[in-house]
């Protein structure tokens, strides 16, 4: 299978089996990696040297294996609004994945589930359609995405939303035990979950609460 456009690569990819296996799939269909690197700080630097037509990395590389290579795409984004730019991961990233696909001027962009690779006609697709300028989403992406974006109090039960509108009123956990005719280790409870479900990040507890908040007031 090739393309009528060859395309010069920029891949980065940790995993030396994936990394070869990508080359020799990429090369068989017509295209050339003119880097291939394992870590985000070489992404940038191959990146600088070859100006690639498009750059294909991995989510998790060296050397924290957290979100490297998705935050070097961002910065690539950043830099270079036009440079075609394919994620491939093994899961959703939905911070960075929703800073990607928003970045430059939402085009040349792509997000794809590592599974997608054994679809070879598919992924060499995808590839070549963001080449040119397209923006390709895994369906998993998409669905992730959605769910984070709708309103954030849907996922708690009613007595959870109860106990967050007295929170909003300033009432402490004593006085919401009070208001609700329960004990202060269950009104203790309901905050864990609620903190839990607004998927609010690890911080002391009353800023947590007031972060809670401000989603009551926003929904």
């Amino acid at each position: 299978m090739r393309t009528d456009r060859p395309l010069r690569v920029v891949l980065a990819e940790d995993s030396v089996l994936l990394r070869e296996g990508l080359i020799g799939l990429l090369g068989r269909c017509g295209h050339d990696v003119v880097a291939a690197v394992g870590d985000a700080p070489a992404l940038l630097a191959a990146v600088e040297e070859h100006a690639p037509d498009i750059v294909l990395t991995d989510v998790r590389m060296p050397p924290g294996f957290q979100d490297e290579g998705l935050h070097a795409a961002v910065r690539l984004r950043e830099q270079r609004p036009t440079l075609p730019v394919l994620v491939l991961s093994q899961y959703v990233q939905r911070t960075y994945a929703s800073e990607l696909l928003d970045s430059g001027d939402g085009t040349g962009v792509g997000y794809l589930l590592k599974d997608r690779v054994g679809q070879v006609a598919d992924f060499v697709a995808a590839l070549c359609e963001v080449a040119d300028g397209g923006t390709v989403v895994d369906p998993e992406v998409v669905r992730q995405l959605l769910r984070r974006r709708r309103d954030p109090l849907e996922r708690l039960t009613a007595r959870e939303r109860e106990v967050l509108g007295l929170i909003a009123e300033g009432k402490s956990n004593g006085a919401i035990a009070r208001a609700l005719v329960v004990s202060e280790a269950a009104v203790g409870k309901h905050i864990g979950s609620i903190l839990t479900k607004l998927d609010l990040p690890p911080a002391e507890e009353t800023h947590r609460r007031v972060l809670a908040v401000l989603a009551y007031l926003r929904a």
